[in-house]
């Protein structure tokens, strides 16, 4: 007759924190998240005793008192009198236009630009490869003053467009181009409600039709799987897209306010400052040329054998590239397409070189030199550039997965 018994437990040892490989990676840890923490009050204990040792303290009282500076492109109601922190809003939302043209025209120029490196064409071949080669290497500083620089020299005056013997004229009578800006006639809702709320309304009835769409869609692809005929959806999409927001658009009593010069400047309609245009544009052509790089490397990163498959099927090459090749290549694209997202947001800070009103102009310019609250103003920057940061990498993220292949 054979007995078995479970083996002697082994009593807890303080030793076995070090020596166990059971414990010692949490031991570990436990260390590096103490000295951290040690670390942080010494700095925080060290930064609250010289502060009280030059009778300085942390407050954000001054974010009440007025800003006593105009800002020249906002898109909010804004004046010398407001306070700094309207100052600052108008600011974030400044970096926050910027930066969302800056990530749309830089995906443009960045997946042409990547495509037609692989071009068959020797000379579209070359010429996007000296794209990329000139734009990324230099500094997207010097690209932000050339640029400016040009608008101001090459671009006439407003004064050129008065009187008779006027040298420059208003294309289509709509659109001037002045070394001040580009002015285009400007949306206005004679019945709305006023302020920001039309204009949320209006997004939120196309995001209405997005899912709409998104729905419709499903159902034609799953009707498609049951029975092997897809319905015809365009103009349903097309009704879906634009009915509701023409009906909203006319209820609202939309009209353009068309731009006209008078006194020595052009009034009315809608204004996009010269530092805006040369900020948006060098951003745009700089990352361009590295998102360029990364949308190469994805479509290289796909399997020949793709192509040659989807071609044999009697797809023709840009078919192949926009339903075969790119799907599959986003996987490789998008991670390194969230770095180049968050270094145009972080790069908007440059505008101050050229006068726009950004985040880092206002509450980090203006705003700290009149008050001299340098601590509490670069804090606010920090936090405001780390939450947009993680913001956009939340977002992409999502995105990114949503991509990913699922493994069954």
């Amino acid at each position: 007759m054979t007995t078995f018994t479970d083996p002697p437990t082994e009593s807890f040892r303080l030793s076995m924190l070090l020596n166990d490989t059971r414990y010692r990676s949490g031991t570990m840890q436990a260390i590096a998240a103490i000295l951290l923490a040690l670390a942080l009050f010494y700095l925080y204990s060290n930064l609250s005793a010289n502060l009280k040792a030059a009778g300085l303290n942390i407050s954000f009282d001054f974010l009440g008192s007025p800003a006593g500076y105009d800002i020249n492109q906002t898109l909010i109601d804004y004046n010398s009198q407001s306070s700094n922190l309207q100052a600052a809003i108008v600011g974030i939302l400044n970096t926050l236009l910027v930066a969302s043209l800056a990530c749309i025209t830089a995906t443009v120029f960045g997946v042409l630009a990547g495509v037609l490196r692989l071009s068959n064409n020797w000379l579209v071949r070359k010429l996007m490869a000296f794209y990329v080669e000139i734009f990324r290497n230099i500094p997207v500083l010097i690209w932000v003053i050339i640029i400016f620089t040009i608008m101001t020299a090459v671009l006439p005056g407003p004064r050129e467009f008065r009187g008779d013997n006027a040298t420059s004229s208003m294309f289509l009578d709509l659109f001037a181009f002045t070394n001040r800006g580009v002015y285009t006639p400007g949306p206005q809702f004679t019945n709305g409600f006023g302020g920001a709320i039309d204009w949320l309304l209006v997004i939120a009835v196309l995001l209405a039709s997005l899912f709409a769409t998104r729905a419709v869609t499903a159902s034609a692809n799953q009707k498609q799987a049951d029975t092997g005929v897809r319905p015809k959806t365009l103009w349903v999409n097309l009704a879906i897209w634009f009915l509701p927001v023409i009906a909203l658009l006319t209820i609202l009593g939309l009209t353009w306010d068309v731009p006209e010069l008078k006194g020595f400047n052009f009034s009315g309609g809608l204004k996009i400052g010269g530092p805006l245009i040369a900020l948006w544009f060098a951003l745009s052509i700089y990352t361009g040329a590295f998102i360029a790089e990364n949308v190469r490397a994805g479509i290289q990163a796909v399997s020949k054998g793709q192509t040659e498959a989807a071609g044999a099927l009697g797809l023709r090459p840009n078919r192949v590239m926009s339903l075969v090749v790119l799907p599959q290549a986003l996987r490789v694209i998008i991670p390194p397409l969230i770095s180049q997202y968050l270094n145009i947001t972080k790069n908007s800070s440059l505008a101050i070189a050229v006068g726009y009103a950004d985040i880092t102009a206002t509450l980090g310019g203006i705003t700290l030199n009149q008050t001299g609250r340098a601590i509490e103003c670069i804090l606010l920057l920090m936090l405001f550039y780390l939450v947009i940061s993680l913001v956009i990498s939340a977002v992409m993220n999502v995105y990114n997965n949503a991509m990913k292949l699922k493994e069954r």
